[in-house]
């Protein structure tokens, strides 16, 4: 019989993995001293900052453009003729195309390295940026949009699921936890500016002020100026000027995507030379038999589930928040700055959150408890205030959003 805690404090000292398992008032331990080398070089190099750049931007820029036309979908149907069922579908090919390639994107991750996989995500998430910028002419810009958005979706399972992969390949111990903060909220980030871009825009308030005086100017400017065989043509291209605000948008896109893609082509390595601590060399377990030692396992299923539904559902949701507070008299503008605030909150709030789980590391069940409990509260007090309920405000509704955003 081993002291528990004496044998929980040396375990830094062992060089290799040491397993502890405990029957009754029993602990046996189990050290498999072959699986790291003591006398294995490491190194730190500052480049890491330059590897959590490229790739944080590149998170950012995906969750930004999944999140394209929530924010401006009263402008997208006024200008493509588009219902609500169109841009929630654009919005739906994020998590569609996520559960489509998350096994090929993860085996892609743990056997050819994190330099394909980036690289072959930034090649989607440009190649969706640039499909969109093919045609903005109804009908078929509904078919190039969808086109986009489906890459664009692909390249999800990376930019929302590398973040620790890459603190534990290239940084040291204790600053893992920031440089995956970091990764990981920069996804929510882009989400959040996509929001803010949404409202800046203000294309559905210029298209509604060009509607009535502009659109009677295409044919009598033709036939006042044009002869018969051309006035078909100057009317179409006066009247596609209504289409300037968010093609612009979505060319200015595309060419930031193609910039994010040079940062990956330019440097970004499978792994450092040198790890950055002895572990961080260790063989990794085999793909097939970790995936099959998952499938197996119950308790990671009651996780995928409890988190997959609370953060999928919350996701969808507040991707066509405009289409969902429409009826309710909220316009885009308001709508997108409620979503931005929310995502905002929910970024700072998840830093905040996981020091309290650091503190509370025995108490998680009953912190989580309390947090889902928090969540739902929230957001039965956020639809309350839009049924009318209670007396609403916008001040109340953001903070209500808000709030259950963090939780």
């Amino acid at each position: 019989m081993t002291d528990k805690n004496s044998l929980v404090d040396n375990m830094s000292v062992y060089p290799a993995e040491v397993t502890v398992t405990t029957t009754d008032n029993e602990i046996r331990t189990t050290i498999q001293q072959s699986l790291i080398d003591p006398d294995a070089e490491t190194h730190v190099y500052k480049r890491r900052w330059y590897i959590l750049l490229a790739y944080s931007l590149l998170a950012c820029t995906q969750g930004g453009y999944w999140n394209t036309w929530g924010p401006i979908a009263a402008s997208s149907e006024d200008a493509f003729g588009w219902s609500d069922a169109d841009i929630a579908l654009l919005s739906n090919w994020g998590p569609i195309s996520y559960v489509l390639a998350t096994f090929v994107m993860s085996w892609v991750v743990d056997v050819k390295g994190l330099r394909w996989a980036c690289l072959s995500t930034a090649i989607m998430v440009a190649a969706g940026a640039g499909a969109r910028c093919i045609t903005d002419q109804p009908p078929y810009v509904k078919w190039t949009v969808n086109i986009g958005q489906f890459l664009n979706g692909l390249a999800g399972p990376v930019a929302m699921g590398v973040p620790p992969a890459l603190s534990a390949l290239w940084f040291p111990v204790k600053e893992r936890t920031t440089a995956t903060a970091i990764a990981t909220i920069l996804n929510g980030i882009g989400v959040g500016i996509s929001f803010a871009l949404g409202t800046s825009m203000n294309v559905g308030q210029m298209l509604n002020g060009l509607a009535g005086p502009v659109s009677a100017i295409p044919p009598v400017l033709s036939c006042g100026w044009f002869p018969a065989r051309q006035r078909v043509t100057a009317t179409s291209i006066t009247t596609s000027a209504a289409f300037v605000g968010i093609a612009a948008s979505m060319v200015l896109e595309a060419a930031w995507a193609v910039f994010v893609l040079l940062l990956i082509l330019v440097y970004f390595p499978a792994k450092p030379p040198k790890p950055p601590t002895l572990s961080a060399s260790v063989e990794r377990m085999d793909f097939m038999t970790g995936a099959k030692t998952l499938i197996r396992n119950a308790r990671f299923w009651v996780i995928c589930a409890t988190y997959g539904i609370s953060l999928g559902v919350f996701n969808c949701w507040q991707s066509v928040l405009d289409v969902i507070l429409k009826p309710h008299k909220i316009d885009e503008s308001e709508a997108g700055w409620l979503g931005f605030y929310s995502i905002l909150a929910g970024c700072v709030g998840s830093v905040i959150l996981a020091r309290f789980a650091d503190v509370f590391s025995r108490h998680m069940k009953m912190f989580l408890l309390l947090l889902y409990i928090s969540g739902t509260g929230c957001f039965v007090w956020f639809t309350l205030l839009i049924n009318g309920t209670i007396p609403e405000s916008t001040c109340k509704s953001n903070n209500s959003h808000s709030k259950g955003s963090i939780v």
